[in-house]
């Protein structure tokens, strides 16, 4: 059977799954009225078909280090991947939060397709599409790109043309099998580098000479050390033994438009005041949990895009991380929120995202061994994994259904970091995403709770402060004014 290399980017995420921490992916559409089933599935048969990666099984084969590969699942049948269930009684948020930690607590059979959907009944006089993928599969640019595959704009789009199918690659010979990727490993991560140097980060935009790129480079290799020599995060409630079980919970949508006036005063981005907002949040939940926050550290795991745009409908993974410290101990909500600009500005600057792919470029070469060591070492410095995905900034359909809402559940890996958080907006709004481990964290919906009370006080702050600076403009104004038409006499 024609087997295909994964890509070195690929493999590292197919070897980061814990004992009881795996790396996958949960998402949910809710819709305010039901979905069809059959309809679903034809969806999903007709437009995953350009997608190989969805009627492909992981298998592993070589010498002397056995890789990851994609084989075609023999006797391929799309029903096996779709399920259709009933919301338990009461049928209440409760329920759904239940359903959705049970299912984020179960490992994909790796015998199959690592991905699943579930077509939820009854949820509110609706339907919720809950969908799991493993992370290997693509990256949250990539799982875009299948969402736009798979949804549309309008209830009434017309059906699509299955594109042709993919011709088999060649096999590769003996020679190639036991030596090839020993003689291409050092061409192509150079390669790599220097393509990602170029075309990601902003100091790696206008280099054109070989030296300038080998000089990003070097500075992201000199950050990555730097970093692996700070000090881990101290311990907290939200690192510590892991257990299988995981809890999940979803904060209120916030408004997009809230979130630009918020930000407006102090220049800050659409990320940044998330950022921030969420960062009260974890501030308001440790606090109550008995830790010291004037004094702690808090660090989170940030990906970063680093995709060139001529593959941005690709599956696959092509990002890098970036450890950007929370303004945990920062009381007040603005200066918080100054605080965090001045943090992802700096990072935004960082070829450390640039280092970092590459650490992972090396690490998918090798046995899933040494790349516990280095996740678990590199782990060590944060506490969470934090994310944010720009979703459809209009309605969109699913089989003919409106889409009311959507979030995800990002993967929290390793045997370190014990929350993940994810930001997606959609439509206008945006809503934070919370999964962490139930040992550790058993009531992560008094996290996303003060998020919007953290939210609903920045706003408050944002409006009282313009509402302060307003007669300070207009007595300004007033006074150029007089300066530019003095008075006649």
């Amino acid at each position: 059977m024609t087997r295909y290399a994964m890509t070195p980017m690929d493999a590292a995420w197919y070897h980061i799954d814990g004992p009881v921490n795996f790396a996958q992916v949960t998402s949910i559409l809710l819709t305010g009225k039901p979905l069809d089933f059959a309809k679903v599935k034809a969806l999903y048969r007709q437009r995953l078909d350009r997608f190989e990666r969805f009627r492909q099984r992981v298998v592993e084969s070589g010498f002397p280090i056995a890789t990851p590969h994609w084989e075609d699942m023999p006797d391929f049948e799309i029903d096996q991947q779709l399920y259709q269930v009933a919301l338990p009684p009461p049928r209440d948020r409760r329920a759904l939060t239940n359903l959705i930690s049970e299912l984020a607590s179960t490992p994909l059979d790796r015998e199959r397709p690592l991905w699943q959907v579930h077509v939820v009944d009854e949820v509110e006089g609706g339907s919720a599409l809950i969908m799991r993928c493993h992370h290997c599969i693509g990256d949250g640019t990539a799982m875009m790109a299948v969402a736009r595959e798979l949804f549309d704009t309008s209830p009434d789009a017309s059906p699509r043309k299955a594109p042709a199918a993919r011709a088999p690659g060649a096999t590769p010979d003996l020679i190639d099998r036991l030596f090839g990727p020993g003689l291409q490993s050092v061409e192509q991560s150079v390669r790599m580098l220097l393509a990602t140097a170029e075309a990601s980060l902003d100091v790696a935009k206008h280099p054109q000479q070989v030296l300038a790129k080998a000089a990003v480079i070097l500075d992201g290799a000199t950050m990555l050390v730097n970093e692996l020599l700070k000090k881990p995060d101290p311990a907290s409630p939200l690192k510590g033994a892991f257990g299988l079980n995981k809890r999940v919970a979803w904060s209120e949508p916030v408004a997009l438009a809230d979130v630009k006036a918020i930000g407006a005063p102090s220049g800050a981005k659409i990320n940044d005041v998330l950022v921030a907002g969420m960062t009260g949040a974890l501030r308001a939940y440790l606090k109550r949990r008995g830790v010291d926050v004037n004094r702690m550290t808090l660090r989170a795991m940030v990906p970063v895009d680093l995709r060139p745009s001529e593959r941005a409908l690709e599956l696959g993974n092509e990002f890098g991380l970036v450890v950007l410290e929370l303004a945990i101990r920062s009381k007040d909500p603005l200066a918080r929120l100054r605080l965090t600009k001045s943090h992802m500005d700096s990072l935004k600057r960082s070829p450390e995202a640039v280092a970092i792919m590459a650490l992972f470029n090396v690490f998918g070469r090798g046995p899933k061994r040494i790349e516990d060591l280095a996740v678990n070492l590199f782990g060590s410095k944060a506490s969470v994994v934090m994310t944010n995905v720009v979703g459809p900034q209009q309605k969109i359909y699913v089989a003919g259904v409106p889409v009311e809402r959507i979030m995800f559940w990002v993967p929290h890996p390793g045997r370190q970091l014990g929350m993940g958080i994810s930001i997606l907006s959609y439509n206008g709004l945006a809503t934070l995403a919370v999964i962490a481990d139930a040992h550790l964290v058993p009531d992560p919906e008094a996290i996303t709770d003060d998020f919007n009370r953290e939210f609903e006080g920045m706003l408050k702050a944002a409006k009282r402060g313009e509402a302060n600076a307003a007669p300070a403009r207009t007595a300004r104004r007033h006074r150029e004014k007089a300066v530019r038409e003095p008075t006649r006499r």
